[in-house]
């Protein structure tokens, strides 16, 4: 999953990679080097990847690897920049909603028969069908982030309101109405906040536990759009708290997950539904003796099933030293290691065995919460949808902005998602 902060712009990261020489895996002394472009950018996430290297390095005389930092907010254009001038680091960080076109595009090398069964083994199948294109291995998914509820759980105990579990959790229709019990504008106070900026990755994952699945793929391997039943419950129910029940704010549907915490912590939201890894800017920037904990996000007929696109580490085709890049991902991803990276980030990681680590199941920071959902995580609908960046930015986005907010109804937001959504699938799948 990506991070908030952005470090670098295009041109900065671009000229990084330049000055760092990616591309040219070799020295003159005949020793190997590779370039490992990480998009750490929480400084524990920054200090873990960076000393894993160092521990590489310093165990493995005759490959070294070098430490490039990029940005998640230029990744793609200047992955795609690197890939076309022939400087493309040879480990790459990056999502797997982002590698498809790359992939497609001949640009990362098919990992199948380069990693060890230990690692293969390790992460799970549904882990591995997030970065699996064409029948293909491009991408070693490591760390992965459920969406949850942050509640105020100090709101939730006066109200009485029966409190959700992994075993138990809340139904669709259920979290309405208790967004209702808790909040309904009065005196600017609401049940639940939707930070929605960018609000089609919720609505697709989410929609999963419903059994919503919006991109179909036919016999022949090509894809089209459907909006059935399934796939309406989780956006009406934000539409009719925003709209109906006024449970939820509208002015919070333009903003992003960091920018509805100043009116979480000021009590004007009893819930707000963010990714996992939120809960270190709550640590750090919540008040002194102010409560909150995670709570599991809304089951349908499918559970707490969950779509999610988690953190990749590939290979460039054009690396002249694939069996050492992955060698230093396999090294880089030992159990002990992925749980660093996981800490570090806040996340989970998806192999089995850092999973059972005592430290992701604590209750301080509410991390057992989180790692009782791993089971449930499965790939974004969307991931390997060649087109789906456009179909997101023109298609998509508008339209569930404008239902969200109540500009247009379900049948039109249909009709959109659907007829104008198919034009732009089609020009991808000639």
């Amino acid at each position: 999953m990506r991070g908030a902060p952005r470090l670098l712009t295009a041109t900065a990261a671009a000229l990084a990679l330049l000055l760092t020489g990616c591309g040219d895996s070799g020295e003159d002394d005949g020793k190997i080097t590779l370039q490992f472009q990480s998009l750490a950018w929480q400084k524990e996430s920054v200090d873990a990847n960076k000393a894993l290297v160092k521990e590489w390095n310093a165990t493995h005389p005759d490959v070294r690897v070098e430490y490039v930092q990029g940005s998640w907010d230029s990744v793609h254009d200047q992955l795609l920049t690197s890939f076309e001038g022939g400087e493309a680091p040879d480990i790459i960080h990056d999502a797997s909603d982002d590698l498809a076109d790359f992939a497609y595009g001949g640009y990362l090398a098919d990992l199948g028969d380069l990693l060890p069964e230990r690692l293969t083994s390790d992460i799970p199948q549904r882990s591995w069908e997030t970065t699996t294109f064409g029948g293909k291995v491009y991408g070693v998914p490591f760390l992965q982030e459920p969406r949850v509820l942050i509640a105020n759980s100090t709101w939730l105990k006066k109200s009485g309101v029966r409190i959700p579990t992994p075993g138990k959790p809340w139904s669709w229709a259920e979290f309405r109405r208790i967004s209702k019990e808790l909040g309904d504008g009065e005196d600017g106070k609401y049940g639940v906040a939707w930070p929605l900026k960018e609000p089609v990755s919720a609505t697709l994952n989410l929609s999963l536990s419903t059994g919503g699945q919006m991109f179909h793929r036919g016999a022949d391997g090509k894809v089209d759009v459907r909006f059935d039943a399934a796939d309406e419950i989780m956006p009406r129910t934000v539409h009719d708290q925003v709209n109906t029940d006024e449970s939820a704010s509208g002015t919070t549907l333009g903003m992003g997950g960091s920018d509805t915490l100043p009116g979480f912590f000021g009590g004007k939201y009893a819930m707000v539904p963010l990714g996992f890894s939120y809960r270190q800017q709550i640590v750090q920037q919540a008040p002194d003796g102010f409560e909150w904990q995670v709570l599991p996000a809304p089951a349908g007929k499918e559970g707490l099933a969950q779509g999610v696109s988690p953190q990749t580490l590939s290979v460039s085709e054009d690396s002249p030293h694939k069996k050492e890049a992955a060698e230093f991902i396999d090294f880089f991803l030992q159990p002990e290691n992925m749980v660093k990276l996981a800490r570090g980030d806040w996340m989970l990681p998806t192999g089995k065995e850092a999973l059972k680590d005592p430290a992701l199941h604590t209750e301080k920071d509410d991390w057992a919460a989180g790692t009782a959902l791993a089971a449930d995580l499965r790939s974004a609908p969307a991931q390997s949808v060649r087109g789906y960046p456009e179909w997101k930015d023109k298609v998509a986005t508008p339209a569930f902005q404008e239902y969200y907010s109540g500009a247009i109804g379900l049948d039109e937001l249909r009709e959109r998602l659907v007829k104008d959504g198919n034009l732009v699938l089609k020009r991808y799948q000639r």
